[in-house]
């Protein structure tokens, strides 16, 4: 891969890329390092890249392996975390993001971003990637290795509890904290 294709990539993608990771895991720190690991792979990867696919397809489907393996990889140190953890020498942190990155958000998109957080992971991937990435059925379909029935019915499914979860709130069922 030359410098001129990954300039070219980067310029075009590396936003859209970089909020996709950030709604996914919630932290801009984490987000930045994941949109690093997406970059070191492209570059690894691009010489195999065939084109059956868009550049851009492509970058989310490497994008959401990225996102995977990140939270597997979590998954695996909460399980061990109570066997080394030193509670006296270890500060603990909250997961939720941090305030000045939510009050940098508005009042809708932190409100949707609360309601996605209680949608499945494959909901909240594909809200994430149809609406706020703007990607098509088929690119969705094509990021995420599904079929597009699966897309379009996680879609419904999402935008369904998306929905109830927001009517809730309407009628006093439920409270939205910010």
């Amino acid at each position: 891969m030359n410098d001129s294709v990954f300039h070219r990539i980067y310029d075009s993608y590396h936003q859209d890329l970089f909020q996709f990771l950030i709604y996914l895991v919630q932290n801009r720190q984490v987000a930045e390092d994941l949109t690093q690991e997406v970059y070191i792979r492209v570059l690894r990867s691009y010489d195999s890249f065939q084109g059956n696919s868009s550049e851009k397809t492509w970058l989310f489907s490497i994008a959401k392996n990225v996102a995977i393996d990140h939270f597997r990889k979590q998954n695996v140190r909460k399980k061990r975390v109570f066997d080394s953890f030193d509670w006296e020498a270890i500060q603990l942190t909250s997961p939720d993001m941090r305030p000045e990155d939510v009050v940098q958000l508005d009042d809708e998109k932190s409100q949707l971003l609360h309601y996605l957080n209680l949608c499945t992971g494959d909901q909240k991937m594909v809200i994430v990637l149809r609406y706020f990435q703007q990607l098509s059925i088929q690119e969705t379909a094509s990021a995420l290795g599904w079929t597009e029935s699966k897309v379009k019915t996680t879609q419904h499914r999402a935008i369904a509890h998306l929905k109830k979860l927001m009517s809730k709130v309407r009628e006093g069922e439920m409270i939205y904290d910010k």
